[in-house]
């Protein structure tokens, strides 16, 4: 899946490019540049790419979600409901507008189940974010139908999905608003790094200025902008741009080498009757970043994950005990441990969380194993550590 696995002279160019002309911001400094823009020509090879209207860059994939969700209005005391699987940005986006992150169920898609999205929603909530983990996604129909229902804003968190597709559509292009993260560990990496597509003008434009301090970006003195609102510093480095725009332009190199090595695995485990692949929709395409699969019960995957690194199988997790990715251990967020006061309403709701348990995420997460597919495998590599895959988990049947 990384893309660092891969680096080489079409990144050591742009870079180079960049320090040769000195201007590491992506705003100002036009007499210095000689034309040079990496974060522009990144957002254009973006728009291609994931066939979208708009892109904004932004500074990692956190502050896409937090941008993306600012830009249409969300704020405090507004719901946003979320997936209990999920990294930990996702909610602290939310609660960083001071928006309230309500979880909800996964399904055996591992993605948001739009049945307890539509039960958990109230006269507050004013988005649904859906998160395409590990590199497929949820059922987006369903998704959508809800939202259209409801009037509610869909954010698709495609942060670990670049590559995926549904519908021939690109992950993160189907929602309102998608969102990408280009940090060190994703397959198109900047180093750090984001983004926010749309194909809304008005979303684009406050994604625009609220990401660099509320500048209205006209004109060609940087000086002179004016601000129409409020805005933060969440901008992207011209550094950090020039690496990823080497790295989309070879994007279709690492989605085949991803292919190949996830079937490689997928048909070995195929042949163990005990063992299920997570659910693809309909119309679905993963990235293959990630291949992942379910087991009988809880006992068995814990007793494969200590099989698999007694193996030297890395990689792999069983996110159930995964401080990170699920809710059973973000003891931060649900004791509200904040080094600021947070909100009453706030408060209150992760009081309710702090209660509420999620059996049918239990059920799908205790039993999920998934094992990232990397790009500097060899073809013998990865037979050889199919072979000690399937040996690992007929051992912990």
């Amino acid at each position: 899946m990384p893309g660092f696995e891969r680096f080489g002279d079409l990144e050591r160019k742009e870079l180079q490019d960049v320090l040769d002309n000195g201007v590491l911001m992506r705003y100002g400094f036009d007499g210095m540049r000689n034309g040079h823009w990496k974060a522009k020509a990144l957002e254009s090879e973006l728009k291609t790419a994931l066939q979208c209207d708009y892109v904004q860059l932004v500074s990692n994939g956190t502050s896409a979600v937090s941008v993306a969700l600012a830009s249409a209005g969300v704020g405090a005391g507004d719901e946003v409901i979320m997936p209990t699987f999920t990294f930990v940005a996702s909610f602290e986006a939310i609660l960083l507008l001071g928006a309230i992150p309500v979880l909800v169920d996964i399904d055996d898609t591992l993605g948001l189940d739009s049945k307890a999205v539509e039960a958990a929603i109230t006269s507050k909530t004013k988005a649904v974010m859906v998160v395409q983990m590990c590199g497929s996604m949820a059922n987006m129909n369903a998704l959508s139908q809800v939202c259209e229902k409801h009037n509610l804003l869909l954010v698709e968190d495609a942060c670990q999905a670049i590559g995926g597709r549904y519908n021939d559509k690109p992950l993160g292009s189907i929602g309102d608003l998608g969102c990408f993260s280009f940090d060190f560990v994703k397959t198109v990496t900047c180093g750090e790094g984001g983004a926010v597509i749309t194909n809304n003008e008005e979303y684009y434009t406050n994604a625009d200025h609220f990401s660099d301090h509320g500048h209205d970006h006209v004109g060609n003195d940087r000086g002179a902008e004016t601000h129409p609102f409020l805005g933060y510093n969440f901008r992207i480095s011209e550094l950090h741009a020039a690496v990823g725009l080497a790295q989309i332009r070879r994007l279709s190199e690492f989605l085949e080498v991803q292919k190949i090595n996830y079937t490689i695995l997928r048909d070995a485990l195929s042949q163990i009757p005990e063992v299920t692949f997570r659910t693809v929709p309909d119309g679905g395409q993963e990235s293959y970043s990630f291949l992942n699969f379910f087991l009988p019960n809880l006992e068995t995957a814990r007793k494969t994950i200590e099989s698999f690194k007694e193996s030297g199988v890395d990689v792999c997790w069983n996110y159930y005990d995964n401080n990170w990715h699920y809710v059973r251990k973000w003891n931060h967020l649900k004791d509200a441990k904040s080094l600021f006061p947070l909100s009453k309403e706030i408060k209150e709701a992760l009081g309710i969380l702090s209660e509420k348990t999620f059996t049918q995420s239990d059920h799908y997460i205790g039993r999920n194993i998934s094992c990232l597919i990397k790009l500097s495998w060899t073809e013998e590599e990865v037979k050889e550590r199919a072979i000690k895959m399937v040996e690992a988990i007929r051992s912990s049947i």
